[in-house]
């Protein structure tokens, strides 16, 4: 079948270019207002292990509830916004984070954390596929850096929200959680400004004419497209189930390793997170230039030298390991995106979603599973065998190359 005779949903007319740097800069921060509250949630599992009288399985549960909830709904949400996009859900999402971080507040029992976990996943399973197809619309050509504006967002939130643990959680006990409540209703206000952008390009796409699909996907057969996507899973498992070991788990070791307080264990967590955002910013531009399957491979397997490292440096190297983990590892999400929107062109929700959906279910199951084994072996087992996963990326190498990177070539 000849390129030009496949035929995609019409996009929307090239937005002027003011206002998409504007709308990339508000689900930016709206990613950054939502991922960390959500990121809160998993650096303070020592707090509430402490409080609660928890088992490292029950904290699994929670971080399980929140990606699980996440996970299911995201690629759901994705599909259907495809058919029929709503504007309106980017404001409702935040207002379920508002009331997830209520319920943290008040929470006394295992139930009750469990709870306000799921109000938080429903929140992101809302947030991280629409306001994906956002970027995509603002992108113009450069799909990989606007995709790496959205996301550092995120990557900025999840980095601070070790801070936030550490000064205002760690105080204030787990009251300090109404404080998040600004944070939710900021970001209400910022969705609800980007659904009326969104919601006059949609109908601008309804009362636009269909066109050709993009020369820049990879025209694949149905079989490579399948091969292809499932190596990107393999590598999203290796990526996440490592960052689950990290966010939920590493502060445990290192409180125990080096017999430091939890203030000191959220450094290295925080120069993880915040390397990682430099990461991400950069990944999509250097993927939009030397080519997504490249990126991607560097992203995953330039890892591992630092994280097999790290179990055996001391506390000051370990915050600068984390800071080369996180600055390798975080660049290559966006970029895995970006290359699977261009292997299912015209389905942006839905490969958003799926994707989005699959980094938080293999986390949260991650992080049960890694719970699980802490209870039966150790903390420090755990956290040095999950340093061998980022070998996982060497799979990267069979992913089609993209057309930027036969360009290189």
């Amino acid at each position: 079948m000849s390129q030009a005779s496949i035929q995609t949903a019409a996009p929307a007319p090239k937005p002027n270019t003011r206002s998409a740097f504007y709308i990339l800069l508000g689900v930016s921060l709206a990613h950054l207002l939502n991922d960390a509250m959500q990121s809160v949630v998993s650096a303070v599992f020592p707090l509430f292990q402490q409080s609660m009288h928890l088992s490292f399985a029950q904290i699994g549960w929670v971080a399980f509830t929140l990606s699980i909830t996440a996970s299911i709904l995201q690629p759901l949400i994705g599909y259907y916004t495809d058919k029929k996009p709503i504007p309106a859900l980017l404001p409702a999402g935040m207002v379920f984070t508002l009331l997830g971080m209520v319920g943290l507040a008040f929470s006394t029992e295992l139930w009750m954390l469990l709870t306000s976990a799921t109000l938080i996943g429903i929140g992101s399973s809302v947030l991280h596929p629409e306001s994906s197809r956002v970027a995509h619309m603002a992108a113009g050509q450069g799909k990989g850096l606007a995709q790496s504006v959205f996301q550092v967002g995120g990557n900025t939130g999840q980095a601070l929200a070790p801070l936030m643990v550490a000064f205002v959680i760690t105080p204030l006990g787990q009251p300090g959680f109404l404080w998040f409540t600004g944070l939710a209703a900021s970001g209400i206000l910022v969705q609800l400004a980007i659904s009326r952008w969104y919601s006059r390009q949609t109908r601008a796409i309804k009362a636009a004419p269909p066109k050709a699909l993009d020369a820049n996907s990879p025209q694949l057969a149905r079989g490579a497209v399948v091969f292809a996507i499932s190596i990107l899973i393999l590598l999203l498992f290796s990526k996440f189930v490592y960052i689950a070991s990290m966010t939920g788990y590493y502060a445990f070791y290192f409180m125990d390793q080096y017999q430091l307080p939890l203030e000191r264990a959220q450094i290295c967590l925080f120069a993880l997170q915040f390397a990682g955002m430099i990461g991400t910013l950069f990944g999509g531009p250097l993927a939009d230039r030397f080519g997504r399957q490249r990126m991607i491979w560097f992203s995953i397997v330039g890892t591992a030298p630092f994280s097999m490292l790290l179990p055996y440096a001391d506390a000051f190297w370990s915050v600068v390991l984390c800071l080369f983990i996180g600055v390798i590892l975080m660049s290559g999400f966006s970029v895995i995106i970006v290359y699977a929107q261009e292997l299912l062109p015209g389905k942006v929700g839905t490969v958003s979603g799926l994707f989005f959906g699959l980094a938080f279910g293999l986390g949260g199951i991650g992080s049960i599973v890694l719970g699980w084994l802490m209870d039966v072996t150790s903390v420090s087992l755990v956290i040095h065998l999950c340093a061998y996963l980022p070998l996982l990326g060497i799979c990267a190498f069979f992913l089609p190359k993209d057309r930027r990177a036969r360009q290189v070539t």
